[in-house]
């Protein structure tokens, strides 16, 4: 029986090439010498890298906690507390430290704008506040030095 969807075969092409029998394993073709080209049809050498030796499988890792903003509270903390203290002279310290640290944080921390900035602020802020107090403390004591009869301490005892 033939099937009428397909023709019959054309008896002018030729039948197919039989394909050739498989040859045995020679020897491996030589390695190409460095500084010539490579040979057409040769495979050129790659790096070999041994096969990963079969062992236990990793543990799993327990999941990385993720990083606090450290320098950036400490930087919030240091610059409110600049300016509490710097409303009597003391703060100084902690405001350069809320400065010092905001800007640290600014760097190693972009996550913890909130906290770095405030410090920042805060920090600039006590800074202000601190310079304004110490002058006025200085002006307080020069006007109490040079005010009244105690010009000399030598009147201090004197004085009756």
């Amino acid at each position: 029986m033939t099937d009428p969807t397909y023709p019959p075969p054309d008896p002018t092409t030729p039948p197919p090439a039989p394909t050739p029998p498989p040859t045995a394993p020679g020897p491996p073709p030589e390695l190409p010498v460095p500084g010539q080209p490579p040979v057409p049809g040769q495979p050129t050498p790659g790096p070999v890298t041994p096969d990963p030796a079969p062992g236990p499988a990793p543990l799993p890792q327990p999941p990385v906690a993720a990083k606090q903003p450290v320098l950036s509270i400490i930087s919030m903390i240091s610059g409110i507390l600049g300016v509490l203290i710097g409303l009597v002279g003391w703060g100084f310290l902690f405001s350069v430290g809320g400065i010092v640290l905001g800007h640290l944080g600014q760097r190693r921390e972009p996550a913890a704008k909130g906290f770095w900035l405030t410090g920042l602020i805060t920090g600039y802020v006590g800074l202000l506040v601190n310079l304004v107090v110490i002058v006025l403390w200085i002006v307080f004591f020069v006007l109490l030095a040079n005010s009244g009869d105690f010009n000399d301490y030598r009147d201090f005892y004197n004085y009756r």
